[in-house]
């Protein structure tokens, strides 16, 4: 779960960085070309309706005038000139002036640029900017030719606001000089007489449709002049070509199409690199498990991380490297699975050379009572009735049966191991034990023996009752294996001394010996299954499985067994287990 909020926290952050990213790049290309078109916009229209803009892009901090570079260059590039005047009337910033402006107006001047918007020679547009805490007044002033032009064309060849039939031929060549066209309409917007290229000037003007053609002369193809003598005269019209503006709109939107397309293909590029490192970034780690699965599927679980994966995923210092760091759990899991798969291998061979090692030692074991059986049953089948004496004959049964109980003795453990193993994986059956009274039992059987009379039993135990939680069967079994191993390895008249008792939390039971001791090789191999330590002429002594039987049955019951023993000094085991 925690790898799998993870990765979605990861994965949804990572998409909306990147949507994020994508969606301000687009706002960011939107706005700069909607600033590009409406500055081109401008330029094309200017001087007409270009003051305001000039004055949104001007600030005034401490007392001076800051204005772009651009804006001053437009003045300049239009034969303009822009002069601000603070509210006392001094001027306080001017750009392109001629020294024909002056450096201060009075309140009169002022007022008469702004009613008229006209300044001596210039035609005047104002603005009064009073969103600072002292009002400042912008003039920008530029000649109009045009208007002066058709003023003289008008004085020299007009009569009663019309072009005399024999005058038009003159007004036709100076017309043709510029390519312009005129048009002269009543008040009402009617053409009275046309003088030019007839054919594309308009036969009628509405009054917006002139003001829209005075306030954005870039968007048509010609620039329109009027002037009228006095009010109630005809209006001429004059329309002159922009000519500085020819194809100018279809080149600017068509640089800005291609800057558009620009733009978009980079995001494109970028998007298409993001993803080409996104996928070769979550790629990477899926290509390695592939390797690893594929060195799994040949068995090689040591070699699962070469020397390369390892130093592809850590640092010199051990540290897993940033980008595999999302899967750091998938990593540690796959690691940890391939050490254990590792380590199963090599149990899986100890236990099959520890099996056909057990096997060999049974079969080894079994042959040898069975060829005494056979030899015996043999000698029996070809000597005829009376050949052997009743001593012989007696001889011969106790050995059958000794070899034939120890056969037996020997498939019974093998069975006891087997329904130890289970039990140890499925968990043996327990119950609330008193250990005391059953090792008193186990004890008190050996002492009534009668085949072990040179044998001296004692024990020792405590009064109060020593509860455990456990299996009394196999208890009964361990105990039965400690004494029988105490017996069957030592002189007749050993003496075995049983005792229990309590050690902080644990009840311990011990059975020592005076007998002969094990040497280190003996006692480090003494719970090794099918370690006997005799050879193989004493084979009916023990199956060798006992002590082996005896451990399994601590395990079972969490417990822990130690054996202290010298060659000669005797033995001394100790069982521990929780007490309940």
């Amino acid at each position: 779960m925690k790898l799998q909020r993870r990765l979605a926290i990861h994965f949804t952050y990572q998409l909306a960085a990147y949507s994020i990213l994508v969606v301000g790049m687009i706002v960011a290309m939107v706005l700069v070309m909607v600033n590009v078109v409406t500055r081109e916009e401008i330029k094309r229209n200017f001087p007409v309706n270009g003051l305001e803009s000039i004055v949104t892009g001007t600030y005034f901090t401490n007392g001076e005038i800051q204005m772009s570079k651009q804006w001053q260059d437009v003045i300049t590039e239009r034969n303009a000139w822009l002069q601000v005047v603070d509210v006392k009337g001094n001027v306080i910033f001017e750009v392109n002036t001629n020294g024909e402006q002056p450096q201060a107006y009075t309140l009169t001047e002022l007022v008469n640029m702004q009613d008229k918007k006209q300044g001596g020679p210039y035609h005047i547009e104002t603005f009064l900017d009073d969103t600072y805490s002292s009002p400042l007044f912008f003039l920008l002033g530029y000649e109009n030719s045009r208007l002066k032009g058709l003023a003289q064309l008008h004085e020299q060849y007009g009569s009663s606001g019309l072009v005399l039939a024999a005058e038009i031929p003159s007004v036709e060549r100076k017309l043709k000089e510029t390519g312009s066209y005129l048009t002269i309409v009543d008040p009402k917007g009617e053409e009275l007489q046309a003088i030019g290229e007839k054919e594309v000037a308009p036969r009628h003007y509405d009054p917006l449709e002139v003001i829209a053609m005075r306030q954005s002369p870039g968007a048509y193809d010609t620039t329109i002049t009027i002037y009228s003598s006095e009010e109630g005269a005809p209006a001429w019209i004059l329309h002159t070509p922009n000519s500085d503006n020819s194809g100018l709109g279809k080149w600017m939107y068509g640089t800005e199409l291609w800057q558009f397309a620009l733009l978009v293909a980079c995001i494109l590029l970028f998007s298409l690199a993001l993803s080409v490192w996104h996928g070769y970034r979550y790629a990477r780690p899926l290509l390695l498990f592939t390797g690893w699965f594929e060195r799994m599927e040949k068995g090689l679980y040591e070699e699962v991380l070469t020397p390369k994966d390892r130093r592809k995923l850590f640092r010199r210092r051990g540290q897993l490297k940033l980008r595999y760091r999302l899967y750091k759990e998938v990593l540690q899991s796959f690691y940890s699975m391939a050490e254990q798969l590792a380590q199963t291998e090599k149990d899986r061979v100890k236990l099959e050379q520890m099996r056909e090692e057990w096997m060999s030692g049974i079969s080894h074991d079994l042959r040898t009572p069975l060829s005494t059986i056979q030899g015996y049953g043999y000698i029996l089948e070809s000597s005829s009735a009376g050949s052997w004496s009743e001593d012989e004959l007696r001889d011969m049964g106790t050995q059958i049966r000794e070899k034939g109980e120890y056969m037996l003795e020997l498939i019974t453990d093998f069975s006891h191991i087997s329904e130890l193993k289970q039990q140890h994986t499925a968990g043996i059956i327990r119950s609330r034990v008193e250990l005391s009274e059953l090792l008193r039992v186990s004890v008190l059987a050996y002492v009534n023996d009668a085949t072990l009379s040179a044998a001296q039993f004692r024990y020792e135990g405590e009064e109060a009752p020593l509860l455990i939680y456990g299996n009394e069967k196999w208890l009964q079994r361990l105990f039965e294996n400690l004494l029988s191993n105490a017996v069957k390895h030592n002189p007749s008249d050993v003496i075995v001394s049983v005792s229990s008792g309590m050690v902080n939390d644990e009840v311990y039971i011990r059975v020592e010996d005076n007998g002969v001791g094990m040497d280190a090789v003996t006692r480090q191999k003494l719970f090794e299954r099918y370690y006997r330590g005799t050879n193989t002429e004493e084979s009916t002594e023990g199956t060798g499985l006992g002590m082996s039987i005896a451990k399994m049955v601590v395990e079972a019951h969490d417990g822990r067994i130690e054996v202290h023993s010298e060659a000669g000094e005797g033995t001394r085991i100790t069982v521990y287990l929780p007490a309940a």
